[in-house]
């Protein structure tokens, strides 16, 4: 099917990074043209995606994209693919009936974060603690936002395989004697505690209201902004005891992932988050709690981690595989519609 999407993802393309807070468009109108980004979007402020592309792109240009790639930030199954944590429903079908399009390619996001730790620079990433990148290795990328996205990135025959999932909601449990002590008060999402529960936005709250009623304080602050923002500048202890758990679990899981797929060529950690709190995640406890994996901590201790500081690093990764689909690995099957 790569042989086939080289000759059938006819530009000009539209490519399009849709998250559960904010989608992002931008048009390629040909293999060597810089992409033209659009101002990035909120998916709450529109209906529906097929509003917010016309709106946001088609209003906005003449140019008449043939070929749409999206990256959705949910599984796809089926003609009709709901956002995890929005209300847009993505209907390829509708898409081609309504907007004009030949084609719809729709992948996870965190594939798109994947082909973009393929094919950014160095100039990109900012590097915490020790390990050098094997160039053919597999690599991990991690993104805590509105939810919590994980994919891998597999090397074979010189091509690149991006592997969606949804690692994001996998268990976490307690570890040490503060985690016992604030674990009653996390919520739980049928009964249980995942990484999306505790990694991302709404995570950053539960690590902080159970960490203020563990010390039997008022929670005053009101968003994880508010959170992260007070931890930085150490101006509240509950907020600062938040953040270096968050940089310890989100480590944690990072070595997990790492391990499980044996990402000597490092592991990535994307999303506004990361970004914004990336001063904490240098201290030591991030890549302590990474490298704790008894009996393989000394492995983990030569494996790389980085902060992908790129703006728009999804929207790059597609413009890298819409370029270039022959380089890439993408499976199609189920998630590839034409006129």
């Amino acid at each position: 099917m790569v042989n086939e999407l080289s000759s059938t993802l006819s530009f000009p393309i539209l490519i399009g990074d849709i998250g559960g807070t904010n989608a992002r468009f931008a048009l390629l109108t040909d293999a060597f043209a810089e992409r033209r980004e659009f101002p990035v979007v909120q998916t709450a402020d529109f209906p529906s995606i097929d509003a917010a592309i016309q709106e946001t792109v088609l209003d906005k240009t003449s140019v008449q994209p043939r070929t749409a790639i999206l990256a959705i930030a949910g599984p796809i199954q089926g003609d009709e693919i709901p956002l995890t944590n929005a209300g847009w429903v993505i209907r390829p079908k509708t898409l081609i009936g309504d907007l004009g399009f030949e084609s719809v390619l729709v992948i996870n996001d965190f594939e798109a974060q994947a082909l973009a730790v393929a094919s950014l620079s160095a100039e990109d990433r900012e590097q915490i603690g020790p390990g050098a990148i094997r160039p053919a290795a597999s690599r991990v990328v991690l993104g805590p936002g509105t939810g919590l996205g994980v994919a891998g990135l597999l090397h074979a025959q010189h091509t690149w395989f991006p592997v969606p999932g949804e690692g994001g909601h996998v268990d976490m449990g307690p570890r040490t004697e503060r985690d016992y002590q604030i674990w009653p008060y996390i919520e739980r999402l049928d009964g249980r505690v995942s990484g999306e529960q505790l990694l991302c936005g709404r995570g950053i709250m539960h690590i902080y209201n159970a960490v203020c009623a563990a010390d039997r304080k008022e929670a005053t602050l009101e968003t994880p902004a508010d959170v992260t923002s007070a931890a930085l500048a150490g101006k509240d202890p509950q907020a600062v005891e938040t953040v270096s758990l968050f940089a310890t679990y989100l480590g944690r899981l990072a070595g997990d992932m790492a391990l499980l797929f044996m990402a000597r060529g490092g592991v990535f950690l994307a999303g506004g988050i990361s970004v914004k709190i990336l001063p904490a995640l240098k201290r030591p406890e991030f890549r302590i709690a990474f490298e704790d994996k008894a009996p393989h901590s000394a492995l983990l201790a030569t494996i790389p981690t980085f902060v992908v500081t790129h703006p728009m690093a999804a929207l790059a990764g597609l413009a890298a595989f819409a370029r270039a689909p022959q380089h890439f690995g993408v499976a199609t099957e189920g998630r590839f519609w034409r006129s």
